[in-house]
């Protein structure tokens, strides 16, 4: 592939056409180098000549590739004969130019003539020679990475807008921002392609109108969505230029249509207010959204550190463009900024997703508290049925079960032997029911009287005499190892009346095949003192675990609840709470957790 080095312009058109331009002086033509920058278009002139000289020596199958024309209308001759030209009715000038040469075109001349009504015109990349095959590659695939990406922004958006039919009308609004935008940001890189005005002309005039229409709806689109995210009532003027915008997009849009039904009459009207004025406007919008940026960022706002880094990348590549721009004097295609709009179209839609996450969690964990808060409002509901039961019918029932009791015990003693098992297995259920009426009497009564500060390791040692017996009595062992120094606040019976609870269901679910083990420790963390009692009993069933302390129920035969039910109801008076962790025909634990009370005020 050969490189022109040189060519040659002539501004205006003379009158005679080729034939004139052909015979005018060389010191009319201005000329231009390989590599430096495309002269200046004077003022009011709108066409010029362009001479290439071809080099002697052709070989077959040879092509000419101009990369960058800045023209609307062009035509390339060839010995007087035109051999590729491009006509654009519609406000848009970059043109992309390739046409076959011979070897007999050897030493030729090839004239460019270049019209335009805006404001470039001239050559603007390098003039190349090549195989036709390879300069075809290059003239199809310049353009095929934005079309790419523009194809899949239009995929996603149509996605997008297809899910949202099953979003609520909270998620639908952010949900839609993304999806507008993802459009606009396909429509703009399918439509800033030379390629598809210079193989599909004929709908140029759409291409060009649908750049214009993405622009104005990026743009507020880009504000509100930083609207739903950020602005919490504190920034109304975050709204305020949402509006302002929304507004101006659409006097643009109505000004564009205008100017096409007048055949481009009002384009430098629409020129100034879609270019000039809106450059300014997004000037203002992103200083404002860095600014706000910056805001959130040092209050450590998550999602404001995750825009910040996608717009980040899209300013940066901006300066990019604008820095090689100017640097090349004009003579430069911009085509980073590319990378930076797609940088942070991925930091929206984290920060859609993020969103989304979040109150997917929130939706959890307020599903998991209002089916808590339900649990206690039935538990809440059986107390108060159970505590008004016992209020009034405990008392009623003890007096005459007292006396049946008494009655029994003075007719056993003057009874044989067969009947005297039967008034003991009577006596025994009676005192099972005193025992449940007892409960009852606890649990109508839950607030604590005679509060204390309690030694927890003199309080387990005081109850030892009752539990060790009890366990060796059903083949275990207890061992304690609780420190001295741990105090709690509480009522000193409750509260061994909550342990002898917890260690005796312990002892009972003793296994038969094996030994039974009960381990009782305490310590302090982080202010509370924490009391563990394990066993390796039967366990219970996951499922069961959750009802723990329920009014009735229960995992024994005979049992109904009421004694785990009023020692959750004690430890809770004391400002505790308990936990059961259980793996079934292994072991089981209670944790009981209350707040420390220090040594100087238990004194």
């Amino acid at each position: 592939m050969k490189t022109i080095p040189e060519w040659s312009v002539m501004w205006g058109d003379p009158p005679g056409g080729l034939e004139e331009v052909e015979l005018i002086s060389p010191d009319k033509w201005i000329a231009v180098r390989n590599g430096q920058p495309a002269p200046h278009k004077p003022a009011l002139v709108t066409s010029a000549w362009i001479k290439i000289q071809l080099p002697s020596s052709i070989p077959k199958d040879y092509g000419m590739y101009i990369e960058d024309i800045r023209s609307q209308r062009t035509k390339v001759y060839i010995d007087h004969h035109v051999v590729w030209e491009a006509n654009y009715h519609f406000p848009y000038d970059t043109q992309r130019s390739l046409f076959p040469i011979s070897s007999e075109d050897g030493e030729k001349t090839v004239y460019l003539k270049l019209e335009t009504s805006m404001d470039r015109l001239s050559i603007y990349s390098d003039v190349r020679l090549g195989h036709y095959t390879a300069l075809m590659r290059s003239f199809m695939l310049k353009d095929l990475q934005n079309i790419i990406f523009g194809c899949s922004f239009l995929f996603i958006a149509a996605i997008m807008l297809i899910g949202s039919v099953f979003l609520n009308r909270g998620q639908f609004q952010s949900w839609a921002i993304i999806s507008v935008l993802s459009l606009s940001v396909g429509v703009i890189f399918i439509t800033y392609s030379p390629f598809m005005y210079a193989n599909f002309t004929q709908y140029g005039g759409i291409y060009s109108a649908s750049f214009d229409v993405a622009l104005f709806l990026f743009l507020p689109a880009l504000t509100y969505f930083i609207e739903r995210i950020f602005d919490d009532g504190r920034f109304t003027w975050v709204r305020w230029f949402r509006k302002f915008q929304m507004a101006y997009s659409g006097l643009l849009i109505l000004l564009m249509c205008v100017n096409l039904l007048s055949r481009n009459q009002l384009l430098n009207v629409y020129f100034f207010a879609s270019v000039t004025v809106l450059a300014v406007i997004m000037v203002c919008q992103f200083i404002l959204i860095i600014g706000l940026c910056i805001k959130l960022v040092r209050k450590g706002n998550k999602e404001a550190v995750i825009f910040s880094s996608g717009f980040a990348m899209l300013a940066s590549m901006g300066i990019l463009d604008l820095t090689n721009y100017y640097a090349s004097s004009g003579n430069y295609q911009f085509f980073l900024w590319k990378w930076g709009v797609i940088a942070l179209f991925i930091a929206l839609v984290v920060i859609l997703v993020r969103r989304f996450a979040m109150n997917q969690a929130l939706m959890m964990n307020y599903s998991k508290e209002l089916e808590f808060y339900n649990h206690q409002l039935q538990l809440s509901e059986k107390m108060e049925i159970i505590s008004a039961l016992a209020a009034s019918v405990a008392h009623e029932v003890r007096n005459p079960l007292q006396v049946t009791r008494g009655f029994l015990q003075l007719v056993a003693s003057r009874t044989d032997g067969k009947n005297q098992e039967y008034m003991r297995v009577a006596i025994e259920e009676l005192d099972r029911a005193s025992t449940i009426i007892t409960d009852f009497l606890s649990f109508s009564k839950p607030q604590l009287e005679d509060l204390a500060d309690l030694n927890v390791a003199n309080e387990i040692k005081q109850i030892e005499g009752i539990i060790v017996p009890l366990a060796t009595l059903h083949g275990g062992r207890i061992t304690v190892h609780v420190p001295s120094g741990l105090y709690i606040r509480g009522n000193v019976s409750k509260f061994k009346q909550v342990l002898i609870n917890l260690i005796k269901n312990s002892i009972e679910a003793f296994q038969e095949d094996g030994e039974g083990q009960i381990h009782i420790w305490a310590y302090e963390k982080q202010e509370h003192i924490y009391i563990h009692i394990k066993d390796n009993g039967e366990g219970i069933e996951p499922a069961k675990l959750a009802k723990l302390g329920e009014p009735y129920f229960s995992t024994k035969t005979k049992g109904t609840g009421l004694g785990l039910m009023v020692t959750f109801q004690i430890v809770e008076a004391m400002k505790g709470t308990i936990e059961f962790k259980s793996q079934r025909y292994i072991e089981t634990e209670v944790v009981m957790c209350f707040p420390r009370v220090k040594e100087a005020e238990a004194g």
